[in-house]
């Protein structure tokens, strides 16, 4: 498949960036350049915001019905080009394409349920204190919303808050992962193929302090959402905070993993591990921290290192690949320092802990045990395919190690004891527990953090509710 070089996409016309530039875009499993991504200008973030801001104005007057209709044909065009928008993703990012191509369709079921629960949005009458009074609570759109998205999940990140922003009647302009871009460019197209009105949307790319600074001070923009590092969010944040705007953060994560004593150890390595290595371990929910009860330690451990053997890790496009390569040659740095700090620590490496071959951003599945409390795996998101195995004893225990950190994203459980589950769900601090399975993001599921990890959903009913003002309307009949 050819990989075209990716645009601007600002009042309906994809264009490239006024001045020509344009950067790079690198294949993760090769290391060589396959295309390029046009580099906004200020002027071409000026036309954007001033679509946008028209855009908003025809959309928000649009029924929500009739948006629905559109949306629901975005949906159809996700799921007819999955393949194709697939191969792109695993061009440009690396996961196997069999992932690439779960991503596409998820995206089709986001997009499906934020457009019906559009048409959901009520306000409401509230009893007059007056026989010739009327109370009304009215919702509306939030107006010109400015997404910026990581490239770990090129489509999902963008298609969670597109989608509700559209939702509501809100305009988007969305910054893109410079890494990643044609994947959320193929999102865009089925947008635009399917009806939105000009402005609606708008896709750019460039330097991304320099455009987030840019937006998020612009009076235009009403309302950011960002996806990304704790350290990034928090500066955007104070940002917003500055110029009042609202704002969602899903940030990062070092999601732990309690194995208790009664759990289920196969089932245990089964879904954890396998959500360990989706994605080569570049997911912000993906587990880390495992704490196993030490009467299962050794069993849960001998089943990890069985599974992570079987991992083939190669090129996203080969058949039969299950795990590809980083997306770039800075996390193979990455990885090499978090290995060397958790050695250093004490920790006692089982597999892995090296780069796979010379070519391409490759890194083995790697396992750790026995490691210390004070190991940099332990206490900094590696946002990679690194395991660490810690034992414990009471059930307390691992839940105040959980609590530890100052991340509360996602968390991890495996227990047949109801007591047991009900401990844990209550006691951690985290936006979401996942009870005897994988982490299952569904798009009626809110889908967010508390602590450093970030505020605010990206799924569920209360995702839309970042998109929305409250406003109070009051009539005495004269």
């Amino acid at each position: 498949m050819t990989y075209a070089n990716t645009e601007l996409f600002i009042d309906n016309q994809w264009r490239q960036a006024q001045g020509g530039k344009s950067l790079p875009v690198v294949n993760p499993a090769t290391g060589a350049e396959i295309g390029r991504v046009a580099h906004a200008a200020i002027a071409d973030l000026d036309a954007a915001l001033i679509a946008a801001q028209k855009g908003f104005i025809t959309w928000r007057a649009m029924p929500a019905i009739e948006r629905c209709k559109i949306m629901r044909q975005a949906a159809v065009l996700m799921r007819e080009r999955a393949e194709s928008i697939a191969m792109l993703m695993t061009m440009e990012q690396g996961k196997p394409l069999a992932e690439a191509k779960v991503e596409c369709m998820s995206a089709a079921d986001i997009i499906e349920y934020f457009a019906e629960e559009g048409r959901r949005i009520y306000g409401r009458i509230v009893a007059p204190r007056a026989l010739n009074v009327q109370q009304q609570v009215l919702k509306e759109p939030v107006g010109v919303v400015a997404a910026f998205t990581p490239w770990n999940f090129p489509i999902n990140q963008v298609v969670r808050k597109m989608s509700a922003a559209l939702a509501t009647g809100c305009s988007i302009i969305v910054k893109a992962p410079e890494e990643t871009p044609a994947s959320p460019a193929a999102l865009i197209r089925a947008f635009v193929d399917a009806g939105v009105p000009a402005g609606v949307v708008g896709l750019v790319y460039g330097n991304p302090a320099e455009i987030s600074s840019y937006l998020i001070a612009h009076p235009i923009v009403r309302k950011i959402t960002f996806t990304g590092s704790t350290a990034v969010g928090k500066q955007l944040a104070a940002m917003a905070g500055q110029y009042m705007k609202r704002a969602t953060m899903e940030l990062g994560g070092h999601a732990p993993v309690i194995v208790a004593e009664d759990a289920d150890v196969a089932l245990a390595v089964k879904a954890s591990a396998g959500a360990k290595f989706r994605n080569a371990g570049q997911v912000c929910i993906a587990p880390t921290r495992f704490l196993v009860h030490n009467s299962v330690k050794a069993e849960f451990t001998a089943q990890m290192l069985a599974f992570t053997q079987k991992i083939k890790v190669g090129d996203g496009m080969t058949a039969g690949t299950t795990m590809g390569p980083l997306a770039n040659s800075r996390r193979l740095d990455a990885m090499k320092q978090v290995t060397e700090k958790t050695l250093a620590s004490g920790a006692k490496m089982q597999t892995g802990g090296e780069r796979i071959g010379s070519a391409g951003n490759f890194f083995a599945p790697t396992v750790f045990t026995d490691v210390p409390l004070d190991a940099d795996l332990f206490n900094n998101e590696p946002f990679g395919p690194l395991v660490g195995i810690r034992g414990f004893d009471t059930i307390e225990e691992a839940i105040a190690e959980s609590n530890r950190l100052p991340y509360g994203l996602s968390s991890y459980a495996f227990t047949k004891s109801l007591k047991t589950a009900h401990a844990i769900s209550h006691g951690i601090e985290a936006g979401m527990v996942w009870i005897n399975q994988p982490a299952a993001p569904v798009p009626e599921m809110p889908f967010g953090g508390v602590k450093d990890s970030g505020y605010g959903s990206e799924g569920g009913m209360e995702a839309l509710e970042a998109y929305l003002n409250t406003k109070t309307v009051s009539t005495v009949m004269v």
